[in-house]
């Protein structure tokens, strides 16, 4: 029985398209079929490749490629998602923190595809809906994070926050962030919001540069609702899913953010603690400048 896998890349580069055609070379030598996103297939000009288009690219395969940075997984995570797809990141970019392996990795990460040898874990998405009269519901997704932000530079944003069905407060502010664990470390962790290993479940909702008294990041269960109200009497505002589907809002717009229905399914190639990589990939200074005393 043929085995198949889709390939997403990064094609602007030359380095990641390289990259792409080894691992699509390797895949087809072992057996599978390889499918390409059907923009990419020209850049990548490898023979035997299937290129495929729409949302059911990834349908029946068995693992998703995303070879590049965190932009390509998070395209490819579009792909994944619907077709319950373990998606497998390679990092060819700059930080990749969602990637499981390097570039350094690449040939081990495809033995270990071929050899089925690795393990799926899931992880927590956002669902969101945006209402407003005189305009079509909105209805998107996110695996880091969804924000509701001002769409004019000079002008503050005005919003209310509801939790569970009550209100919690408003803000004058840039906007809020709301985001899964896997998201924290992206742009809720650039608006203050703490750090949260992948394995908890929960929500976040960061306030953005609020002036307000109480703008404290929070934690929320992984079942609760959040409602924020975009103020009649404010500027327009502007709704972004992983920063890849962007939509505008106008005053009075009403958006509700809960967990996804859908997981995004991960592949992971070794036990590796959380910390070994928040360490890694943000450089922190386990020694600190003072050194150790021990």
């Amino acid at each position: 029985m043929s085995r198949t896998a889709l390939l997403v890349t990064h094609t602007g580069r030359r380095r990641s398209t390289e990259h792409a055609r080894s691992v699509a070379a390797d895949l087809i030598a072992a057996g599978f079929e390889v499918r390409v996103v059907a923009d990419e297939a020209d850049d990548l000009d490898l023979p035997g490749v299937v290129p495929v288009a729409g949302p059911q690219a990834a349908e029946g395969a068995e693992i998703v490629f995303a070879l590049g940075g965190d932009g390509t997984f998070l395209r490819a995570a579009e792909l994944a998602r619907p077709a319950k797809a373990p998606l497998l990141g390679i990092n060819l970019g700059k930080v990749g923190f969602l990637a499981e392996a390097e570039i350094d990795d690449l040939d081990t990460a495809v033995r270990d595809v071929v050899g089925r040898n690795y393990t799926v874990h899931e992880r927590l998405t956002l669902d969101v809906t945006a209402e407003f009269d005189g305009g079509p519901t909105i209805e998107s997704w996110a695996l880091n994070e969804i924000s509701i932000e001002k769409g004019e530079r000079a002008q503050m944003l005005e919003l209310l926050v509801d939790v569970d069905g009550r209100p919690l407060s408003r803000y004058g502010c840039d906007g809020v962030v709301c985001a899964t664990p896997t998201g924290s470390t992206a742009y809720a962790f650039s608006g203050g919001g703490p750090v949260v290993w992948p394995e908890v479940e929960a929500l976040l909702l960061v306030p953005i540069s609020a002036h307000a008294l109480f703008s404290r990041p929070l934690v929320t269960a992984p079942t609760s609702t959040f409602v924020i109200t975009v103020d009649p009497f404010t500027t327009l505002a502007v709704l972004s899913c992983d920063g890849r589907r962007v939509y505008d809002l106008p005053p009075g717009a009403r958006v509700t953010v809960r967990r996804g229905a859908l997981p995004v399914r991960i592949v992971r190639l070794r036990a590796r603690p959380f910390t070994d990589r928040l360490v890694a990939k943000f450089d922190l200074p386990v020694h600190g400048w003072r050194g150790s005393r021990r």
